[in-house]
């Protein structure tokens, strides 16, 4: 949908452009309008961790509309009421977090489209710019928009990779590294040979699956476009406001011990 980019991070995809995101949870929208201004490529709203509420997610999701950042949002777990909660709002993307078998990988693509697909709700809001839209192009558009992305960060779901990858409208999956890493007892152990392994396989099983990779990590980025990721969402809006604050108060402290 036009209100959310979607075809544009769609086309930068398809045209190898890796994009990039930026993560955010702080609840102030401005920070994502400001994201979405400067450049990025999609706008990571994340309503997982942080104080992001439903009415938060909607004015984050309505500050990139004029810009060209896709809007994804990010439900606080597979949950159909979790999803329902935003999903009217028409968000570019939904992620989904944990997500640990096929099971559950089920339940989230058929809380996101209608029946007889999905069990997807009615509730025509944003969407449908709350009933002024074309309601044939809206019913349309719904079977594909928002996007599935469910979460790799765990590595029970690794093994049941196979069965995941295999259900019918699975848009595109993002590993978490450090989440996964934490789940094998090797948290940030980068350069940890069984890491690395089972990095590099699940990039190719997801690719060759037809199914969309993007990884969620600010480090190493030129290593997991090796690997195939075609998008990235990276240093959340706290963490770049420290790095910057830091850089700031060094600068300043040197230039006072040089006075």
């Amino acid at each position: 949908m036009q209100i959310n980019n979607l075809e544009k991070f769609l086309e930068k995809v398809r045209h190898d452009e890796f994009p990039i995101g930026a993560v955010v949870g702080l609840s102030d929208p401005t920070v994502t309008e400001l994201a979405a201004n400067v450049g990025f490529d999609f706008v990571f709203i994340d309503g997982e961790h942080g104080d992001i509420d439903r009415k938060c997610a909607m004015e984050h999701l309505m500050a990139v509309k004029g810009t060209d950042a896709a809007s994804f949002y990010r439900v606080p777990c597979c949950n159909h009421t979790e999803i329902k909660k935003v999903i009217d709002f028409a968000p570019a993307g939904i992620i989904v977090p944990m997500v640990m078998n096929a099971e559950e990988a089920k339940r989230a693509i058929e809380a996101m489209r209608y029946p007889p697909t999905g069990n997807r709700g009615c509730g025509f809001r944003r969407g449908l710019a709350y009933g002024a839209g074309d309601f044939d192009e809206y019913w349309k558009a719904s079977a594909h928009d928002p996007i599935v992305i469910l979460q790799l960060e765990h590595v029970d779901a690794y093994r049941d990779l196979d069965r995941i990858l295999a259900l019918d409208g699975l848009d595109s999956i993002m590993i978490g590294p450090y989440d996964f890493s934490a789940s094998m007892g090797k948290a940030g152990q980068w350069d940890d040979p069984e890491l690395r392994a089972i990095f590099d396989d699940a990039c190719r099983r997801i690719r060759a699956a037809g199914v969309m990779l993007g990884v969620a990590l600010d480090v190493r980025a030129e290593e997991w476009r090796a690997r195939g990721a075609q998008w990235m969402a990276v240093k959340g809006d706290m963490t770049a406001l420290v790095e910057r604050w830091r850089e700031v108060i060094y600068s300043l402290k040197c230039e006072r011990n040089m006075q």
